[in-house]
């Protein structure tokens, strides 16, 4: 599986289709970046922030995280990871498209590097980047993105993370009775300011090395229904206010 099939598989940049919001202007889009950022900054820190980790060292916030790992999660719940995960680190694949260029200036705000490409334009470049900034940073991606179907998981991390020796972390994100954009494709999630957000990631995933079709189509069934299964478990846990057994405050960072 060559390199371009392998980005063009992936459908993992991340893109929020805006269709009343199409701005071409360079400097409108820097100021709309600047207000998204400080409006996301204020709205994500009303939240009662917890996590369940089956190991924490996975999570770069702590200083115990150690080498390069792939974090993927679905793409409705971009807010959790945007506002709590700036300046650790991190690259973010972001979609060529131009209602993703305010995005890529907010996550330019809260400390986020990011990579362009998409499945129709930039795939052999971004897949460079990736392979560049994979030998330094994290890198984080939305297997569902930029178009869905939601919460069906494109190969592209799984190709990713044979290509590299990454491991991958898969993290289940949770609100409670957030709002949700039903017109989205992904029914992206809005939480209510001053609820619970819930996380559960897992722990490394190691995939193997040159996996042919039917290899990378197993992984990619496997990982699906486990990050499908930690965001049914997370979005349960904030619903209903109980506790965890070794569950953790978690703190914006940055």
């Amino acid at each position: 599986m060559g390199g371009a099939i392998g980005l063009a598989a992936a459908g993992t940049a991340t893109h929020y289709p805006l269709p009343a919001m199409k701005i071409d202007n360079p400097l409108l889009n820097k100021f709309g970046g600047l207000l998204a950022s400080a409006a996301v900054r204020w709205w994500m820190g009303t939240l009662d922030y917890k996590a369940a980790y089956y190991d924490r060292t996975i999570d770069p916030y702590f200083a115990d995280c150690r080498g390069q790992k792939i974090y993927i999660f679905w793409h409705e719940y971009l807010l959790s990871p945007l506002y709590l995960r700036g300046h650790c680190n991190l690259a973010m694949l972001l979609s060529r498209h131009r209602d993703a260029e305010i995005l890529s200036h907010v996550a330019h705000h809260f400390g986020f590097e990011f990579v362009r490409g998409s499945t129709r334009r930039g795939g052999v470049s971004a897949l460079r980047q990736l392979l560049a900034r994979s030998r330094r940073m994290h890198l984080t991606i939305t297997p569902d993105g930029p178009r869905g179907p939601r919460r069906r998981l494109a190969p592209g991390c799984v190709y990713l993370a044979s290509k590299l020796g990454m491991p991958l972390v898969a993290m289940g994100y949770g609100y409670d009775r957030p709002w949700r954009v039903r017109s989205a494709w992904d029914h992206f999630a809005i939480p209510r300011p001053g609820s619970r957000a819930r996380a559960i990631p897992s722990g490394e995933i190691f995939v193997p090395p040159d996996l042919d079709r039917q290899g990378l189509e197993h992984y990619r069934q496997k990982i699906e229904r486990l990050l499908n299964r930690l965001t049914l478990e997370a979005e349960s846990w904030a619903a209903s206010g109980s506790r965890k057994t070794g569950q953790m405050n978690v703190w914006h960072y940055g």
